[in-house]
C-alpha cells in the first residue's frame, strides 16, 4: 500500500499515512476529554455545538416584516374580534346604571389589555420560548431541561451536548435557583404536579380552540339581524355552522397559505375598527379619554360592588386569544409578533373600544348591540362582511395554536399518536393534524348547536382563557427564578401586579360556572383523562422494558449462537428504550432463529427541546466484540422536528453509521498509540535509533491494519444495505399483571387499549415502507 494513500476520509477528516501518527497526537487532547458512560460510548457524546436554528435568529428585516404581516392573519383574529362582544358581555342585562360606569369599564379594558397582553405576553412571556416555540409544553420543556423533573428515566449525559439543549448553569451566588431546582428534583409530588399543570393548560388551550370559532362566528353573523329583522335565531345558528365547517375543511392548505390569504383581511379589519373608533370618539364624547385615569375603576367598584366583580367575566373577553400570541410563536418569530402587535393590533383595539365607549355615553340603550349600532350607516354592509371574515380568521388563531401544542405533547409522550403534517417547506413550525382538525370541527358544531347564543358561550370562554393565563404565570415564575435568574424584587412585582389581576379575573369567571362555565372544565377533564391514561401506560411500558432489557452478555450469546443463522441484509429494530436492548429482541430470536448480517437497534427519543440539528441527531455505539456487526443507535428529535422528512431515514442512518465507524477506528488507534507513546517516553533515555525506527514501523503496520478493518466494516455495511433493509417494529400488547387492582385493569386493559386501537400505528407515523416492515408481537404484563 502506498504511503500516500488516504486512510481516513469523510466530510471532516482526510489524513495520509505519513500524517496519521502526528494527526493522532494532535487529536489527543480533545479525545482525552471524553469518557465512556453506561448509556452510550464516548463517541456518542462527541457532538458539534452550534446555535439554535429555529426562530429565524439573525434573519433579515425583510423576512421579519413578512412574518409580521402573516401573523396578522393567524395570531390576532381572536383578540382582534373581541370588540364584537365585550361591552355586551360586560353588561349582560342590557342596562347601564350610571353613565360613568362606561368610563370604569373602558378603563378596565385599557389596563387589562396593556398589562396582560402587552406587558406580560408581548414583552415578557414571548421570550420564554423554547428555541422559537411557545405554549404550555414549551414552558414545561424548559423546566425539564434545566431540572430533572421528567417522569421517564431516559435522560443521558450526551443529551446536554446537543447545542439547542444547553442552558447556563447557576453560579454559586445564585442560591435561590439551585435551591428551587433541588426541591423540584427531589419531590415526586412536584414532578407530577408540573406534568398535571401542563396537561391542564394544554387542555384549556384546546378548549379555546373549540370555543373561539363558536363565539366569534356567532357574534359576527348575528349582526345581520340589524338589517334583516326577519332573520331568525335558527337561521343564524345554521349559517354559523356552515361557515365553521368550511373553515375546518380549509385547514389542510396550511398556515402559510392561510396567513397570506387572511392577513390583508385583518389589515382592513383593524383599519376599519380603528377608523370608526376615531370617528365615534370625535362625534359623540371625546371626554372618554379621561378613562385613562384608574380612579374610574375604583369608583365603578364602589357603585356596583358585587355586580362590578361579576362583570369582570365580560371584560376579560377583551384579551381572549392572547395565549395564541405565545402558542403560535413557533409559526413566526418573537420580533415579528412584537412588531405587528405594537404597531397595528394594540392601537387599533384601544381606538375601537374608546369609540364604542364614546357611542355608549350617548346611547346607553344600545349596549347589547354596541358593535353594529356604532357603525355609521353607509359602512354597515361592508363592515358586516369584513366582520364575518374576521371572525373566521379569529377561529384560525386558536386552531393553529391547538395544532402546535398537540405536536409538542405528542413528542413528550403525553398524547396518543396522530399524524403531523408540516405544511410549509419555507417556514418551520407550521403544521396540520387531520384527526385533531376533524375532532375540533365536530366539537365546534356541537357547541354552536347546543348553546346557540354568545352569552352562554362567553361564560365558558372566560374560564378557559383565565385558567391558561394563570398557569402560564406559574410556569413563568419558575423560569424567572431558575433559568433567567431574575432579581427577586422584579419577580415579586410581577406576582403582585400581574398575578393579582389574573386571580381577580379567575374568581369572577368561576362565579359563572353553572351558566356555561362548566363546558371548558368538562373539555379539560376529558382531555386530561386521555393524556393521563396514555402517559401513565407509556411510562409503565418504558419501565417494563428497562427492567427486562437484554444484557450485553446475553446479546453476545444470542448473536454468536450457532443455532442462529446470519443472512445478508440490514435489520433495524425499533424501540423507545434508550438504555439497552429491548426484550422484544429476545422474543424475536426465540421464534425466528435467523439474524441479518448487520443489526442496528434504533431507539427513537424525544428531547425536551424544540429542535435537534441534523448533524447531532444520530448517536451510535457498538456491541462488543467488534466483529459482531451489531450497533445501537439513538435517534434524537425535538418536539417540532419532522420525523418523516424528504430524505429516506435509512439512507441518513447508514451514512451516519459509516462516519461513526471511521471515528471509532480512529479513536481505537489513538488509544493504542498513546499507550505506546507513554512506553517510549519511559524508555527514551536508554533507547536507540534502531528501536525508534522499529516502533515507527510497528505503528505503520498497526495503522494499515486499522485501515483494512475499517474498509471491511464499511464494505460489509454497504453489502448489507444493498441486500435489503428490514424494519422490525415492536407491536406491544399490554395487559395488567396478575394481582392488579380493578382500577389498574380498567386503565390498561380497557381505556389504554381502546385508545391504542383507534390511533395511527407507528409505521404510519414514521412512514416505514410496508414491503420492508416486519411487525414483532409481544405481550407486556404491567
Amino acid at each position: 500500500m502506498s504511503s500516500e494513500a488516504p486512510i481516513l476520509k469523510d466530510s471532516t477528516i482526510e489524513v495520509s499515512q505519513e500524517e496519521f501518527p502526528q494527526q493522532l497526537k494532535e487529536k489527543k487532547l480533545s479525545w482525552q476529554k471524553l469518557r465512556r458512560y453506561d448509556s452510550l460510548d464516548v463517541e456518542s457524546g462527541k457532538l458539534r455545538h452550534g446555535h439554535p436554528r429555529h426562530g429565524f435568529k439573525g434573519a433579515e428585516w425583510s423576512v421579519i416584516l413578512q412574518l409580521a404581516f402573516q401573523s396578522l392573519g393567524i395570531v390576532y383574529g381572536d383578540i382582534g374580534t373581541s370588540p364584537l362582544y365585550v361591552f355586551s358581555s360586560t353588561f349582560p342585562n342590557g342596562t347601564i346604571k350610571h353613565n360613568d360606569d362606561i368610563l370604569g369599564v373602558l378603563s378596565l379594558i385599557f389596563y387589562t389589555i396593556t398589562l396582560i397582553t402587552l406587558v406580560k405576553y408581548v414583552l415578557i412571556v414571548l421570550w420564554a420560548n423554547d428555541n422559537g416555540d411557545g405554549g404550555t409544553f414549551a414552558l414545561y420543556s424548559l423546566i425539564c431541561r434545566y431540572a430533572k423533573v421528567g417522569l421517564i428515566p431516559s435522560q443521558e449525559v450526551e443529551d446536554r451536548d446537543v447545542s439547542n439543549f444547553q442552558l447556563q448553569l447557576p453560579s454559586n451566588q445564585l442560591r435561590r435557583a439551585s435551591r428551587l431546582k433541588s426541591v423540584l428534583e427531589k419531590s415526586q409530588f412536584a414532578k407530577f404536579f408540573l406534568l398535571f399543570a401542563t396537561m391542564l393548560g394544554t387542555s384549556m388551550v384546546i378548549g379555546d380552540g373549540v370555543l373561539t370559532p363558536c363565539i366569534s362566528v356567532l357574534s359576527a353573523v348575528g349582526g345581520i339581524k340589524e338589517a334583516k329583522s326577519a332573520m331568525t335565531e335558527d337561521s343564524i345558528v345554521w349559517i354559523s355552522v356552515a361557515i365553521l365547517v368550511c373553515l375546518f375543511i380549509f385547514q389542510r392548505f396550511g398556515t402559510d397559505k392561510i396567513g397570506y390569504s387572511f392577513a390583508p383581511i385583518m389589515c382592513i379589519w383593524f383599519g376599519l375598527i380603528a377608523g370608526i373608533g376615531v370617528c365615534n370618539f370625535i362625534k359623540y364624547d371625546p371626554t372618554v379619554i379621561k378613562a385613562i385615569n384608574p380612579q374610574y375603576i375604583v369608583e365603578y367598584f364602589k357603585r356596583n360592588k358585587k355586580e362590578a366583580w361579576i362583570s369582570l367575566g365580560g371584560v376579560v373577553l377583551a384579551i381572549t386569544g392572547t395565549e395564541a400570541l405565545f402558542a403560535d410563536v413557533g409559526h413566526f418569530t418573537v420580533r415579528s409578533i412584537q412588531i405587528s402587535m405594537c404597531t397595528i393590533t394594540y392601537p387599533a383595539l384601544i381606538l375601537a373600544y374608546t369609540g364604542q365607549a364614546s357611542f355608549l355615553r350617548k346611547h346607553n340603550e344600545y349596549v347589547s348591540k354596541t358593535f353594529y349600532k356604532s357603525i355609521p350607516g353607509p359602512l354597515y354592509w361592508p363592515m358586516f362582511v369584513v366582520a364575518v371574515l374576521a371572525a373566521i380568521i379569529a377561529s384560525q388563531a386558536m386552531i393553529s395554536g391547538t395544532f402546535s401544542i398537540i405536536q409538542q405533547s405528542l413528542s413528550l409522550g403525553c398524547f396518543p399518536r396522530v399524524k403531523v403534517i408540516h405544511t410549509s417547506a419555507k417556514y418551520e413550525g407550521q403544521v396540520y393534524i387531520p384527526e385533531i382538525n376533524y375532532l375540533l370541527m365536530v366539537a365546534c358544531v356541537a357547541v354552536t348547536l347546543g348553546f346557540r347564543t354568545t352569552g352562554k358561550i362567553g361564560n365558558a370562554y372566560g374560564i378557559a382563557v383565565v385558567f391558561v393565563m394563570t398557569l402560564t404565570s406559574g410556569f413563568l415564575v419558575l423560569i424567572m427564578i431558575m433559568i433567567w435568574k431574575t432579581h427577586i424584587l422584579l419577580i415579586i412585582t410581577y406576582i403582585f401586579v400581574i398575578g393579582s389581576v389574573e386571580l381577580l379575573y379567575l374568581s369572577s369567571v368561576l362565579y359563572k360556572f353553572d351558566q356555561g362555565g362548566y363546558l371548558p372544565l368538562a373539555f379539560a377533564l376529558f382531555l386530561i383523562a386521555v393524556m393521563y391514561i396514555w402517559n401513565d401506560v407509556y411510562r409503565k411500558k418504558y419501565y417494563f422494558e428497562l427492567d427486562n432489557k437484554v444484557s450485553p452478555e446475553k446479546l453476545k450469546d444470542i448473536v454468536v449462537d450457532t443455532s442462529s443463522y446470519r443472512i445478508p441484509g440490514l435489520a433495524l429494530f425499533y424501540s423507545e428504550l434508550v438504555h439497552g436492548i429491548p426484550p422484544i429482541f429476545k422474543h424475536y430470536v426465540a421464534n425466528v432463529p435467523a439474524l441479518h448480517s448487520v443489526l442496528v437497534f434504533v431507539s427513537i427519543k424525544s428531547l425536551p427541546i424544540s429542535k435537534v440539528p441534523e448533524e447531532e441527531r444520530f448517536v451510535f455505539c457498538r456491541a462488543q466484540p467488534n466483529d459482531l456487526n451489531v450497533f445501537r443507535c439513538i435517534v434524537r428529535y425535538g418536539y417540532t422536528d419532522i420525523r418523516n422528512g424528504e430524505e429516506p431515514f435509512e439512507r441518513m442512518l447508514v451514512e451516519r453509521l459509516k462516519a461513526f465507524i471511521r471515528e471509532d477506528i480512529m479513536f481505537s488507534t489513538i488509544i493504542r498509540n498513546n499507550e505506546k507513546c507513554a512506553e517510549e517516553e519511559g524508555e527514551s533515555n536508554g533507547g536507540s535509533s534502531h528501536g525508534v525506527n522499529a516502533d515507527n514501523d510497528a505503528k505503520r503496520v498497526d495503522n494499515e491494519k486499522q485501515l483494512e478493518a475499517m474498509e471491511r466494516e464499511i464494505e460489509a455495511l454497504d453489502k448489507a444495505w444493498r441486500a435489503g433493509v428490514v424494519h422490525l417494529v415492536g407491536e406491544h400488547d399490554v395487559v395488567a399483571g396478575k394481582g392488579a387492582g380493578i382500577g389498574k385493569r380498567i386503565l390498561i386493559n380497557y381505556a389504554y387499549n381502546f385508545l391504542k386501537r383507534n390511533i395511527r400505528q407507528s409505521n404510519k407515523v414514521f412512514d416505514i415502507p410496508q414491503e420492508q416492515m416486519l411487525k414483532v408481537g409481544m405481550t407486556y404484563e404491567l
